[in-house]
């Protein structure tokens, strides 16, 4: 760490406001890049606080990664807290230039890096552990997920956790239950490999300029598999040939895992939508 805590935090707060930074280096969101800036250090310091609380408040050893760091506001709220370094990922190089001033203020503590999310290893960047903080670009959300979560299945120790934003639609299809019509297959991989939680909504108005809709924090921690888990990949292909005919039975859709779902004793009338994640992942692994 480049500082003590106490004094990283006082240079923090002694840089001018998100809406001075943004003005000085014309940082005007692009739709493009799914930019949405959260400007209200009251709610990123609470995104922050939640992450911390959920991991018992032990990251001092932590490297704290962001993704689309815009100019800056969660990062500084990252930088007040105990992780040993904060890692921003940032496309925009209007946006590198603008954090400029925090890297200086952070005095070791923040690396930024010019890059693409969405073809880096997060896991190469620095030692476990690690955790994903973030605002995420709504436009790669979910293929960013998708991601760490493979990356979750090969390695537990991959990530302590990730707290990350999403459109509250794809919050709720992440931890919808068995026979909604939300429930698919981001649930059922998602609550495979994570105990996940939705920790709060926020409105349209949080963000600069305002989405079209509501978003939510959602929180993942890594669960520990058995030995005997499937692949990734095997999960994949039985959660997409189900979902992808989900108004049909089991039968139908799964037809070539019938004896898979035969030997587990699973109706086979049932539709995709009725099946629990464990019935899921039994039969992935037969």
């Amino acid at each position: 760490m480049g500082v003590d805590l106490k004094a990283r935090i006082t240079a923090i707060e002694a840089l001018p406001p998100l809406r001075d930074v943004i003005a000085q280096h014309e940082l005007s969101a692009q739709k493009a890049l799914g930019q949405n800036f959260l400007l209200d250090m009251n709610i990123t310091d609470k995104i922050v606080r939640e992450a911390l609380a959920r991991d018992g408040d032990d990251w001092h050893d932590v490297h704290a990664f962001e993704i689309g760091p815009g100019p800056g506001g969660l990062t500084r709220s990252l930088l007040k807290s105990p992780a040993k370094k904060v890692h921003a990922i940032e496309l925009d190089r209007r946006a590198v230039a603008a954090l400029d001033g925090l890297v200086q203020a952070a005095c070791g503590d923040l690396d930024v890096l010019q890059c693409d999310a969405m073809k880096e290893d997060l896991t190469m960047m620095a030692d476990a552990p690690r955790v994903i903080v973030a605002n995420l670009p709504y436009n790669i959300a979910t293929p960013l997920l998708i991601g760490w979560l493979r990356q979750t299945r090969g390695d537990f120790n991959a990530y302590k956790s990730m707290t990350l934003m999403f459109q509250k639609e794809v919050a709720d299809r992440m931890v919808a239950t068995p026979d909604c019509k939300t429930y698919g297959r981001l649930s059922v991989i998602t609550q495979w490999l994570c105990n996940v939680s939705v920790i709060y909504d926020l409105p349209p108005s949080a963000f600069t300029p305002p989405p079209k809709v509501m978003s939510a924090v959602v929180h993942f921690s890594p669960r520990e598999l058995p030995a005997d888990a499937p692949d990734f990949r095997a999960v994949e292909r039985v959660t997409a040939a189900a979902f992808n005919q989900r108004r049909k039975m089991i039968r139908s859709s799964l037809k070539e895992y019938m004896p898979a779902i035969e030997a587990l004793g699973i109706n086979p009338q049932l539709r995709a939508e009725n099946l629990s994640v464990q019935d899921y992942i039994n039969i992935s692994s037969v």
